[in-house]
């Protein structure tokens, strides 16, 4: 996935070996051969994914915001909207005189002092298909320790022991990067009682991207794990680095993410919704990268918009979601028919909205992997929307 001012993201864009040299059949003796010629050829560049119409005819009905160069969808609504091709950023993403700072603070966790997550796995080179099971990769994994940091916003003029609304975002920064943009608008919407005043938790990945390494065990897997390694593991931390107290209602709590991490931003509020309960989604991986394979949700995210939605009760979530015009589409060897963002995202806003969730489904023109020109403009009224209706307890 794509870096941003607001969340650290990537997106698994890994590609096949490339193919060794064979020598022919006559050899000339070793001392008469000279050494290969380091390569100088520049990779071949990757395949840009095409551009999707927002009329298609499996695309939702949207209404359209398009050709309003900072438009956004309005509060009081539910529904599919589409914006772009040109972006203003919002004015909440600016500092503001006058406004507020919260603080901003970080500290690691080792893997080997965790009990979920320990050790962590990775892997040297992509997998291959599975010959008796396409949906999945046969890949060489390792274990590995690893340490990840936690960064904190605490919102300014918060008087101590008062418990807080928390957003948990996924992606975070590094230690000594403690990137400010999130913490900006978080600042303006709270000065402004639009949201909250709320504790931030950005949350560093184990490491690497998709199948076989720590981020994807992490993020595209279908369980409650996750949700419960945050909630036991890494909230109890925050509380005792940073001095604040989190709130347990789950009204309360958010979780945010781009591509794998918006899928584990959803899976942590679909799995618990007693612990998370609001979702914001940009370029979500609801598409078939869980692995190892799980016959209990051979689809992987993909499941959740073709069988697992469909068949479930309606849980207390409400979903705000976008993808772009050009996101992912077969960006690795998998070729199982579930590897299409924007089919998958047009497929979750159907499906949300057939059972009768609370939901907004953006799609974004001119815009690719992580909607990086569009989320300056969305963000802030994603999380304004997405905390609509929140009355503390």
């Amino acid at each position: 996935m794509n870096r941003f001012p607001f969340l650290v993201m990537c997106c698994s864009v890994a590609l096949l070996p490339m193919v060794g040299r064979t020598q022919g059949s006559e050899q000339k003796p070793a001392a008469a051969q000279a050494p290969a010629p380091a390569s100088t050829a520049p990779k071949p560049a990757r395949p840009q994914p095409p551009t999707r119409p927002f009329d298609a005819p499996e695309a939702p009905r949207f209404e359209r915001l398009d050709g309003k160069p900072g438009a956004v969808p309005p509060l009081d609504k539910s529904g599919d909207f589409v914006v772009g091709p040109e972006y203003v950023a919002a004015p909440e993403t600016k500092a503001v005189e006058g406004v507020a700072e919260g603080r901003l603070e970080q500290f690691a966790m080792d893997s080997k002092e965790c009990k979920r997550f320990n050790p962590g796995i990775a892997r040297k080179e992509f997998g291959v298909v599975d010959p008796n099971n396409p949906k999945t990769l046969i890949v060489q994994t390792h274990e590995i320790d690893y340490k990840r940091t936690i960064t904190v916003y605490v919102p300014a003029g918060i008087p101590a022991g008062k418990e807080l609304p928390v957003l948990v975002t996924h992606d975070g920064p590094g230690m000594g990067k403690p990137d400010k943009g999130l913490a900006r608008v978080l600042d303006n919407l709270i000065g402004q009682k639009r949201i909250p005043a709320m504790v931030a938790v950005m949350i560093q990945n184990g490491g690497g991207d998709a199948q076989g390494h720590e981020r994807g065990k992490e993020y595209d897997t279908l369980s409650p794990l996750f949700a419960e390694f945050i909630n036991e593991e890494v909230f109890p931390q925050v509380e005792k680095h940073c001095g604040v107290k989190l709130t347990k209602d789950p009204e309360g709590r958010a979780t945010m993410g781009t591509s794998s991490g918006a899928a584990a931003a959803f899976t942590m509020a679909w799995y618990r919704p007693d612990l998370f309960r609001r979702v914001v989604s940009l370029s979500g991986t609801f598409v078939n990268q869980q692995w190892p394979f799980n016959p209990e949700t051979p689809d992987g995210a993909w499941g959740y918009h073709s069988t697992i939605i469909p068949a479930s009760e309606v849980k207390p979530l409400r979903v705000w979601m976008c993808v772009g015009d050009r996101d992912s589409l077969n960006p690795n060897i998998m070729r199982d028919g579930m590897h299409d963002w924007v089919e998958a995202n047009h497929r979750m806003a159907k499906v949300l909205k057939q059972k009768g969730y609370p939901y907004q489904y953006v799609f974004c023109l001119n815009s690719g992997h992580g909607v990086g020109n569009a989320r300056p403009q969305l963000l802030p009224q994603a999380l304004e929307w997405v905390w609509k209706g929140y009355v503390a307890k």
